[in-house]
């Protein structure tokens, strides 16, 4: 089962249901105890969930949940386009190349409970800021101290070089070259730094474009897909459909006011 979801990124505050089917949807998740106890079932290892305990979700991995009692849970949901995980804060996609299981300290506790008092009583407050700032707290607990050779791979300049060739053929063998690898051994230190290969990393890229451009312009959907480097209209619209769950077109027509 594949959740499709038209919306932005979102915090919100919520218990888990007593049981849940099996799904995936394309968007990453975090989830966070509040109170009481739930599991989250990833490739049937379960995940205990008590508060200030957490796990991160890859967008696009099954799993299902399951609530025991009363809980109380801090969800976020984040397409790779939100604010937290682009531009110079793209090492945060690592908390998302395969699922992570935590407890929060200390300090990580009481910016929780501060989150939690934001949302709560300050329905204006900025919220792509509250995310990121708990995603460079959860990438430097969680991270920065199991650093390794392929972490350490210019993910910045990559997506710099990916975003000014979008819409031209972007081949493995010349992100290879800007890493100073050969190609094999960039696929495979690229895969274990995002969870992806190139090959799907840019795919998805060029979807979040489309998906940009959907939102943001009127532009027909030939010239979105040109901009976003699909071959046509007809495949942009399959991929499309096949990661997001419905056609470009009806994003637009929820989007509309």
């Amino acid at each position: 089962m594949t959740i499709a979801l038209t919306s932005t990124n979102v915090i919100r505050r919520a218990p888990l249901e007593e049981i849940s089917q099996a799904h995936s949807h394309p968007f990453h998740q975090i989830v966070i105890g509040l109170a009481g106890e739930a599991e989250i079932i990833i490739d049937g290892c379960p995940l205990h969930i008590s508060p200030f305990h957490g796990c991160t979700i890859p967008g696009d991995r099954e799993h299902c949940y399951r609530g025991i009692g009363d809980n109380s849970q801090l969800l976020l949901d984040l397409f790779d386009d939100a604010p937290g995980l682009s531009g110079i804060y793209r090492h945060h996609f690592q908390l998302f190349s395969h699922p992570l299981h935590f407890e929060l300290d200390s300090a990580a506790r009481a910016y929780i409970a501060f989150m939690v008092e934001e949302i709560t009583y300050q329905p204006e407050v900025d919220r792509d800021l509250l995310i990121t700032t708990l995603l460079s707290i959860l990438s430097h607990r969680l991270l920065d101290r199991q650093a390794t050779p392929q972490s350490r791979l210019d993910l910045a300049m990559l997506d710099h070089y990916i975003d000014q060739h979008l819409a031209h053929g972007i081949r493995v063998e010349d992100l290879a070259g800007l890493a100073h690898l050969s190609s094999a051994h960039f696929t495979e230190l690229f895969r274990i730094r995002t969870g992806l290969p190139p090959y799907q990393y840019i795919l998805r890229k060029r979807l979040n474009a489309a998906r940009k451009l959907l939102l943001d312009t009127r532009l027909p959907l030939i010239d979105i897909a040109e901009r976003s480097g699909f071959a046509n209209q007809s495949a942009l619209s399959h991929a499309f459909r096949r990661h997001f769950g419905h056609a470009p077109g009806a994003l637009r027509q929820t989007a509309a006011p």
